[in-house]
């Protein structure tokens, strides 16, 4: 339907805990489509409502060539996490950070399908991992929210750097 903008960093809409999905109507579908081709456009593994200004739980994940194609998960919750590790990880809302973070590579998720009907899936891998990140958007937590003190201090004293604040320590 539309390719939408991505809402980045600092844009507080991105640390709102999203509201549940109760209608699946038409104006869903629409929605859902919005995120597909946004997502397609960035050519990015994953995207979820508020990252394009809709404050609902809905995400989608797809990860090229990982057995589970496009996945849409309307009222996500995980029911079991195994195998965590380190993954790295950056995100469409914050725009050349990267860093790792400790995620789960095996889930069991239950959601819904935009006909409103509930489903069980296991997962692993990077589909984990974005999951989890996806996740994480819904309640208002972004991935540098996760990464350790060292670098949340050295990407603070980045930006510092570039907006000419920085001072010798």
């Amino acid at each position: 339907m539309a390719v939408l903008e991505i809402i980045e960093m600092p844009d507080e809409r991105l640390r709102e805990h999203s509201s549940p999905v109760t209608v699946f109507d038409e104006a869903l579908k629409e929605q859902v489509s919005d995120l597909f081709d946004t997502l397609q456009d960035t050519g990015g593994i994953g995207l979820c409502a508020p990252q394009i200004g809709i404050a609902q739980r809905i995400i989608l994940v797809h990860v090229p060539d990982d057995g589970y194609g496009a996945r849409l998960y309307i009222n996500p919750e995980i029911l079991s996490k195994s195998t965590p590790r380190f993954v790295e990880e950056s995100c469409l809302s914050v725009p050349g950070i990267e860093g790792n973070v400790v995620r789960a590579t095996r889930l069991k998720v239950r959601a819904q399908n935009l006909q409103g009907e509930s489903f069980e899936l296991n997962v692993d891998g990077m589909h984990a991992v974005c999951v989890q990140h996806e996740l994480d958007h819904l309640e208002g937590v972004l991935f540098i929210d996760r990464l350790s003190w060292f670098k949340k201090l050295r990407l603070k004293l980045a930006a510092g750097r570039s907006t000419g604040e920085a001072k010798a320590a």
